[in-house]
């Protein structure tokens, strides 16, 4: 059974930092992709940033370059997504997910598996 569980949300300032955890449990090998996602009151599910398995690959929305770093602890399971400077634009609820192809989350906005959202409100 495939589970992903995030955390780390919560309300913050606009200029805080925030990093969200996401741990994940029965995955095979061919899920070499994982990824963050997005989605705000009203507005359509949008991609935040993708890793590789080897945690060695990372790849970011325009939006979100040089203030989200997305990593992975394979010891520990887990993927993470720090985000500086935030700001009330950020405000959304975060997805974790994992599917076989890189192409399907970073391209398609699009997996196999997900978590169940981890709430990040800003307020300015």
């Amino acid at each position: 059974q495939v589970q992903l569980v995030e955390s780390g949300g919560g309300s913050v300032q606009a200029g805080a930092s925030l990093t969200l955890s996401c741990t994940f449990s029965g995955l095979t090998d061919d899920y070499i992709a994982m990824g963050w996602f997005r989605q705000a009151p009203g507005k359509e599910r949008e991609f935040v940033a993708a890793i590789g398995w080897t945690g060695n690959n990372a790849y970011y929305a325009d939006a979100m370059k040089g203030r989200f770093t997305i990593s992975k602890d394979s010891a520990k399971n887990a993927i993470y997504l720090q985000m500086s400077s935030l700001n009330p634009e950020d405000t959304a609820v975060y997805y974790c997910a994992a599917d076989p192809k890189m192409y399907n989350i970073q391209k398609l906005n699009t997996a196999d598996y997900w978590g169940q959202g981890t709430q990040v409100t800003v307020s300015s």
